[in-house]
């Protein structure tokens, strides 16, 4: 299933079990049944239409959303190889510690935040009615390592554009994996009809908005002392890359 496409469903059985794992990331068979409380056959009907429509997907008796985000990449620096791939409900631990360990010195306002977001939903990815949001993640030796993130807007009128975070953990920085993470996530944004991509960083971050404008990002506003960082009021910087 695309990302553009809005959930439709043909049951409300259907609907019931769709919430229920895109609310939880993954969910066993089993137990979805035994909490929709539907009949076995009815279950077993609405189940088959989800697949058939790619919706869900059962890997083993463990459901999940079926969302198309692309294949696995792999890619070499000399030292070391890496993959970057789309991300799955098997990588939370993994992407809730690297994303703690970029945030650390407090100067990735917005990743923090979805850190923490991460937290509360227990989801990696989502896909419903109200929001989309897709991770990529940069792995070595299947550790992650790096992540990009879209927060994808359901809203009409939001829904040519996204939000996008970005970091890779310290020991594996200036390797080259942090601007393939955010091509990787540019080039989805772009075929799935995106026209703007926006990333915004407190402006104490000088690192990170370098990084963006040798990329093509541009400044398109400044929110005066939008942060409280320590005992500092700290501007925010909204950068945006426009295909």
């Amino acid at each position: 299933m695309e990302t553009s496409e809005r959930p439709t469903f043909e049951t409300e059985a259907g609907e019931e079990i769709y919430r229920y794992v895109e609310r939880h990331g993954t969910a066993a068979r089993h137990r979805v049944r035994e909490i929709t409380s539907l009949e076995p056959a009815e279950f077993q009907e609405a189940l088959s239409g989800l697949k058939d429509r790619g919706y869900l997907e059962d890997d083993g008796g463990t459901l999940q959303i079926a969302l198309d985000v692309g294949s696995v990449e792999a890619y070499s620096t000399g030292d070391f190889e890496y993959v970057i791939r789309p991300a799955g409900q098997s990588d939370f631990e993994g992407l809730i510690d690297t994303i703690r360990d970029v945030t650390a010195e407090d100067t990735y306002i917005v990743a923090e935040s979805i850190a923490e977001q991460l937290l509360y939903e227990d989801a990696v990815n989502r896909h419903n009615a109200a929001e989309s949001r897709v991770f990529f993640v940069a792995t070595v030796d299947g550790e992650v390592v790096g992540w990009v993130h879209l927060d994808l807007p359901q809203l009409d009128k939001l829904q040519s554009t996204a939000q996008l975070t970005v970091g890779v953990r310290g020991d594996y920085q200036r390797c080259g994996i942090g601007g393939n993470l955010v091509d990787r996530a540019l080039g989805w944004a772009e075929a799935n009809g995106y026209r703007k991509v926006y990333n915004s960083v407190p402006i104490i971050n000088d690192e990170a908005i370098a990084f963006l404008e040798t990329r093509g990002w541009e400044t398109e506003g400044v929110r005066k002392e939008h942060y409280t960082i320590g005992d500092e009021f700290v501007d925010e910087v909204m950068l945006a890359y426009t295909f």
